[in-house]
C-alpha cells in the first residue's frame, strides 16, 4: 500500500467514524431527553470541520503516513465528546474548545517538525524541560492540589497538568539517549550476584527514572504518572538493548519503592485497600470502585442504551467525565461497547508498533515505540484501575476523558507518531519501488 492508498483508506475510515459519532450523539440525546438535539447540525459541522482539517494536514504535510491512527483518534475523541455532553453540557462546550486547540496543535506539530530526527539535537534540553514540567506542580505559588493529587498548576485562570507535556519531552530524550548509548548499555562490565550489568555510569538513567517516579508518587500523590513514566522508560530500554535484565531490574526497583511508599504514606495505603477490598471501604476510598463496578455490571453485555445510564451517583460531574468515563461507556454500551473502546486502542498499538518494526533507523524505531507505549499504556492503566486489575489512579483515558491538557498533549503525541510513520513508510515504499524496478530490469 502506497501513500495515496493510505490517504484514501484514511478518508474512508474518517467518514465511517463521522457517521458513528453523529448517530451516537443523536441516540444519546434521544435516550436522555426523548427529543432530537437542537444543536445536532452545528455539532456535526464542527466535528466534520475539525477532522477534515486534520486529514488535509496529513495529506499535505505527511502524505506517506499511516492511515489508521487519525481515524481511530477522531472516533475516540468524538465519542468522548458525546459522553461528556451526556454528563454535562457545560463541560462538553469546554471540551469542544480544547478539541479545536488540540487539532491546531496537531497541524502545527506536523508543519514545524518536518524531520523528527532533528529533535535528537536537543536531547538534554528536552530532558530538563521534561523534568521541570514534571516537578512544576510542587512549587508553592503555581502548584494546585485537586482530588488529593498535586499534579496541576494555575495558568491564566486555567488548571494545566504539565506532566502530560513532560511525557512527550521525556520520550524524545529517552530515544536520543538510548540510540547513542545502546551498545554500551548492552555490555556487561560487572556482576551483582547472578546479574550481569553494564558500567554503573550507564545505569544512572535507570536510577534517575526510578528516583523521579518515586518522587512523583510521594510528593504529588500521583501513582498513575509514576507508573507510566517508569514503564515507558524501561520498555524503551528493553527495545533498545534487547536485554530482559532492564525491565526485570526496573520492576524490582519499582516494587521496592512502591512497598516503601505503601508502608509510609497514608494515601497509598488507601488506594491499595480500595483496590483489594473496596467493599470494606465502600463509603470512603472504595466508593468510586464499588459504584463503578455496579454500573459496569448494570450495563451487562449490550448496555442500558445511550443516554440511559446513571454513571456514579454522588461524584461530581467533572470527576466522572475525567476519571470514570469508561464506566459510563460500559454502563450504556455494555461489554460490547467497552470491548470496542479497547479494540480502538489495540488498533493504535498495532499501528504504532508496526511503524517501529518497519523502521530501519534506530531513532525512528525507539520514538515510534515510546509514543505508542505512552498512549496505549495510559489507557490500560485507567481502564485497569476501573476494572480492578490495578489500583485506581487519576490519569485520563486518552481522547475520551474530559481534560484540556491531556487532549492537547495527546494530539501533539499523535502528530509526532504520524510524522515518524511518514518518514518510515516513505523510505520503505521507496525501497519497494526500487526493488520492483530491479526485478523488471532483470526480466
Amino acid at each position: 500500500m502506497n501513500g495515496k492508498d493510505r490517504r484514501t483508506t484514511e478518508l474512508g475510515l474518517i467518514l465511517l467514524g463521522l457517521v458513528i459519532i453523529g448517530a451516537a450523539y443523536t441516540l444519546a440525546s434521544l435516550g436522555s431527553r426523548a427529543s432530537l438535539p437542537a444543536d445536532v447540525v452545528p455539532f456535526l459541522a464542527m466535528v466534520v470541520a475539525l477532522v477534515i482539517v486534520a486529514h488535509i494536514a496529513v495529506r499535505r504535510l505527511a502524505p506517506n503516513a499511516d492511515g489508521i491512527i487519525l481515524p481511530v483518534v477522531a472516533l475516540l475523541n468524538g465519542l468522548g465528546y458525546v459522553f461528556i455532553a451526556r454528563i454535562d453540557q457545560d463541560l462538553a462546550i469546554k471540551q469542544a474548545g480544547w478539541t479545536a486547540v488540540g487539532v491546531v496543535a496537531f497541524v502545527a506539530t506536523l508543519a514545524l517538525v518536518r524531520k523528527v530526527k532533528t529533535l535528537a539535537n536537543y536531547g538534554y534540553t528536552l530532558l530538563f524541560i521534561g523534568l521541570g514540567l514534571l516537578l512544576l506542580p510542587l512549587l508553592p505559588v503555581v502548584g494546585k492540589e485537586i482530588n488529593g493529587a498535586r499534579i496541576w498548576i494555575n495558568l491564566g485562570g486555567f488548571s494545566v497538568q504539565p506532566a502530560e507535556f513532560a511525557k512527550i519531552a521525556l520520550i524524545l530524550f529517552f530515544a536520543t539517549y538510548l540510540v547513542k548509548n545502546r551498545e554500551l548499555l548492552g555490555l556487561t562490565n560487572w556482576r551483582l550476584g547472578p546479574l550481569h550489568l553494564p558500567a554503573p555510569k550507564f545505569l544512572a538513567p535507570v536510577i534517575l527514572a526510578w528516583g523521579v517516579a518515586l518522587l512523583v508518587m510521594i510528593a504529588q500523590k500521583d501513582l498513575g504518572s509514576a507508573l507510566l513514566f517508569f514503564v515507558l522508560f524501561l520498555s524503551m530500554m528493553w527495545i533498545a538493548t534487547e536485554r530482559l535484565i532492564y525491565p526485570v531490574m526496573g520492576g524490582l526497583l519499582f516494587a521496592a519503592g512502591a512497598t516503601i511508599a505503601w508502608s509510609q504514606l497514608g494515601h497509598v495505603q488507601d488506594r491499595v485497600t480500595a483496590w483489594l477490598n473496596p467493599w470494606d471501604v465502600a463509603g470512603g476510598s472504595g466508593y468510586q470502585i464499588v459504584q463503578g463496578t455496579y454500573a459496569l455490571a448494570w450495563g451487562g453485555m449490550g448496555g442500558q442504551g445511550l443516554g440511559r445510564g446513571y454513571g456514579i451517583p454522588g461524584l461530581g460531574k467533572a470527576f466522572v467525565a475525567t476519571d470514570s468515563i469508561f464506566v459510563v461507556i460500559g454502563e450504556e454500551l455494555g461489554v460490547f461497547g467497552s470491548t470496542a473502546v479497547l479494540a480502538a486502542f489495540l488498533l493504535i498499538a498495532g499501528a504504532g508498533f508496526r511503524i517501529a518494526m518497519r523502521a530501519d533507523d534506530p531513532y525512528h524505531k525507539l520514538l515510534a515505540a515510546g509514543l505508542t507505549v505512552s498512549l496505549t499504556f495510559q489507557a490500560f492503566v485507567i481502564m485497569g484501575g476501573l476494572l480492578r486489575v490495578l489500583p485506581l489512579t487519576g490519569i485520563t483515558l486518552p481522547f475520551l476523558s474530559y481534560g484540556g491538557s491531556s487532549l492537547v498533549a495527546n494530539y501533539v503525541l499523535v502528530a509526532l507518531l504520524i510524522r515518524t510513520s511518514d518518514e518510515v513508510y516513505d523510505r520503505s515504499d521507496g525501497a519497494a519501488r526500487r526493488s520492483r524496478v530491479r526485478i523488471g530490469v532483470g526480466q
